[in-house]
């Protein structure tokens, strides 16, 4: 049986998909996948070894000019590797109607949510098979009863398993601290990352900062200066960083995909959420830690920090998560066997 994933986008969404993957390989073992992903993703499918091929799509790209993709013929080779299969089954897991237009495109049945199901409930018009599954569960177990509807199999009970597998042999004495985030409200303060970076060191740790953007590079640098120990690390792509964190003995992070990555890796993680909430798409891993913020507008959902009280920090509701207790809970997930 050969299926078809349309889960495009974010790093974190992306990940969320693995576990349904594993209950459908366990549950049918002669089960293809292939999936359709955002081109910065393209990495990242194959690392489930259920997933035979990727189809890289640039949504994000052409959205700015999808007339220069037409002319270029970038439309006509993707609709062409898009078709290039017949599928048993087209499932929609990101429910969007910017991954519903695709999934129509392919060659096979569509299914994916129902319309009381979906965030955007347009999207449910181009599925041919839709199946309600409560918007109150974590996206994880979402998307794993969804499968499980759409491919007939029992839904599934047991903890979630992401397939990757998990670091063997002797982990690094170093630590990733993943400070990157697109919204300014989720940035820990500098000078906590500076407190917690020192903490490591004096513990016999290395601290490792990575960085993607520019702007990252500035943050990492200046948390360095202002602790005066840490390592910046290279820029990397998306494999060579899954196998740094794979490697490290811990991983403290905000709420970023490269969080979510360490949590599937099962390596000892803390991930902080202030504007956002771990409820429903909290990071989930045997070893994996969430420490949410106690402030009386958390979350509040917000990109910007819209707090006009006193408060020692900003943003004001990360006053309530500070380097010792991250510290704290970051050594309980690391003597955890």
């Amino acid at each position: 049986m050969r299926v078809l994933i349309v889960k495009t986008s974010s790093l974190g969404d992306v990940i969320h998909a693995f576990p349904a993957l594993s209950d459908a390989a366990r549950a049918m073992p002669e089960i293809e996948f292939h999936w359709l992903v955002e081109e910065a993703f393209a990495q990242v499918p194959g690392w489930h070894p259920a997933v035979s091929r990727t189809i890289p799509v640039a949504l994000r790209r052409w959205r700015r000019n999808w007339r220069d993709a037409w002319k270029k013929g970038q439309l006509k080779q993707f609709r062409t590797a898009l078709r290039q299969y017949d599928y048993d089954l087209i499932i929609d897991a990101q429910g969007l109607v910017k991954s519903a237009l695709p999934a129509r495109m392919a060659r096979g049945v569509t299914a994916g949510y129902e319309r009381h199901s979906l965030r955007e409930p347009l999207a449910g018009i181009f599925y041919q098979r839709r199946y309600p599954v409560s918007r109150d569960l974590h996206a994880i177990e979402r998307i794993r009863r969804l499968f499980a509807l759409a491919l007939d199999y029992p839904a599934p009970g047991d903890p979630a398993d992401s397939g990757l597998p998990e670091y063997q042999e002797a982990r690094e004495k170093s630590l990733i601290f993943l400070h990157g985030t697109t919204w300014p409200s989720k940035h820990w303060p500098l000078e906590y990352w500076a407190a917690l970076t020192v903490m490591a060191e004096e513990a016999g740790y290395q601290a490792r900062l990575p960085w993607h953007t520019p702007e990252e590079r500035l943050r990492a640098e200046t948390i360095i200066r202002h602790a005066g120990c840490g390592e910046l690390l290279p820029r990397m792509e998306l494999n060579g960083l899954k196998d740094a964190l794979a490697r490290a003995s811990g991983v403290v992070g905000v709420d970023t995909g490269l969080a979510h990555l360490a949590a599937a890796l099962n390596t000892p993680a803390v991930t902080l959420y202030g504007p956002t909430g771990e409820r429903l798409t909290g990071a989930v891993g045997r070893r994996q830690q969430n420490l949410g913020v106690d402030f009386d507008c958390a979350p509040c959902l917000a990109r910007h920090c819209g707090y006009r009280g006193k408060s020692v920090v900003q943003p004001a509701c990360f006053q309530t998560l500070p380097p010792h207790k991250v510290w704290s809970a970051l050594q309980e997930q690391m003597a955890r066997p």
